[in-house]
């Protein structure tokens, strides 16, 4: 019999705050966390505005002496799951080490430390390449820190499914607490790939939105006149838990995951099948994994990524598998706010989309100006719309081709 599995614990960096109640808010006042960079030196690139964290500061949840020791999108993972943690009120010492785990999405890890380490190696040679080199750059680290300091001997795995990687990572710890292998897991997504080799390499790729001196416009979702999506970073991490382990030391609940699909296009290393074939079977398979129809679901949170092949192959995914619903299902694309953070925007979107379903509003789409013929579905424009939840999905589609789609809700009866 397969276990339930339930959301007890939430955590989020991002451009818009670093702390859920933030964060929330401002989604809500339909505001944007794009912005015109000021970390980098951007004066000459083609692309100068992306979802940045400003006066970050890992104090209070990393010792001064290790922080040197981690990467930037390490940092932001252990602040999310320190949060995270926190929020689910869990004691892990309480709980048998090897029953508890770490799964976490990125899609590139460490690309901060590759470029300042090699910028290093060929301005001062070899022997001044740091010893942390390598332990803060692979992808391993953040989950392999938060084991640390948590005590967690369970399952520890890196998902990289490029934009799927945080949405593949939570499905994947779910799929571990419902088959019995754990108890409890600690999932969800870390990027911090807003540096000069990322925001130069995906603006050579024509993928980013050049409204240099429009940041806050500059994402707009499934509307006509979008040109790319913003180059975003941070975290969005959960606590997973089984239902009767979570009843049996009281906590919180704020949803329920009730299933999980995935699917690969298999067609092209960039470029979204048109037709959005492979991620309407991921959504379907998600849809009949949670023992629902479409008709079920009444929120979407979308890719929706602002770029025109991707929010046109999401539109046509969608009608597929919702057929004549597909026009009553609320959707939104929270990237319209906070950019897209890569392989941690799967985390971000499902904390976002659980407070949906607790206080019962769909989060807008802001931006949506001109409507498109081929995205002709209801976004939400502009404005958060009150509704009753009780069940949404969340997709997520990644370079390669790599399809991952969750759907969750209120807690269910029996």
């Amino acid at each position: 019999m397969k276990r339930r599995v339930v959301v007890t614990g939430i955590g989020a960096v991002t451009s818009l705050g670093c702390k859920v109640d933030e964060l929330w808010t401002r989604v809500l006042r339909g505001e944007s966390g794009v912005c015109s960079l000021q970390r980098l030196n951007v004066s000459n690139y083609r692309v100068r505005i992306g979802g940045e964290i400003r006066d970050w500061s890992v104090e209070g949840y990393i010792e001064a002496k290790d922080t040197k020791r981690f990467d930037r999108f390490v940092q932001f993972a252990q602040v999310a799951g320190v949060n995270a943690v926190a929020d689910s009120g869990i004691d892990f010492s309480k709980d048998v080490p090897w029953r508890c785990g770490v799964v976490i999405g990125s899609g590139i890890g460490g690309l901060e430390t590759i470029e300042i380490q090699h910028e290093r190696l060929l301005g001062k040679g070899p022997s001044k390449v740091s010893a942390f080199t390598i332990p803060k750059l692979i992808g391993n680290a953040a989950s392999a820190q938060l084991a640390i300091q948590y005590g967690l001997r369970g399952p520890n795995q890196v998902v990289v499914t490029a934009c799927a990687s945080a949405t593949n990572a939570i499905g994947d710890a779910y799929k571990l607490i419902r088959d019995d292998e754990v108890d409890v897991m600690i999932t969800g997504g870390s990027e911090a790939a807003l540096t000069h080799i990322g925001l130069s390499a995906f603006a050579a790729m024509r993928a980013l939105s050049e409204r240099n001196d429009d940041p806050q416009h500059a994402s707009r979702p499934f509307d006509r006149d979008r040109d790319g999506f913003i180059l975003s970073e941070g975290a969005g991490m959960l606590v997973l838990e089984e239902l009767e382990h979570a009843k049996a030391r009281g906590a919180h609940v704020h949803g329920e995951i009730y299933g999980y699909g995935v699917s690969c296009d298999a067609g092209h290393i960039t470029a979204p099948d048109k037709n959005g074939t492979a991620a309407s079977y991921a959504m379907s398979r998600a849809i009949k994994d949670a023992g629902l129809t479409p008709e079920d679901i009444d929120y979407i949170n979308a890719h929706g990524t602002s770029t025109p092949l991707n929010d046109a192959a999401e539109t046509n995914a969608i009608k597929t598998v919702f057929g004549d619903h597909a026009r009553k299902v609320s959707i939104s694309s929270t990237k319209s706010q906070l950019g897209h953070l890569l392989g941690a925007s799967g985390g971000v979107e499902l904390i976002l989309s659980l407070l949906a379903i607790r206080d019962g509003v769909v989060p807008p789409t802001i931006n949506y100006e001109t409507p498109d013929p081929e995205c002709d579905l209801d976004y939400t424009p502009n404005q958060p719309k009150q509704q009753d939840i009780s069940a949404a999905m969340s997709n997520s589609f990644g370079f390669g081709g790599h399809n991952g789609v969750l759907v969750f809700g209120k807690l269910r009866n029996g």
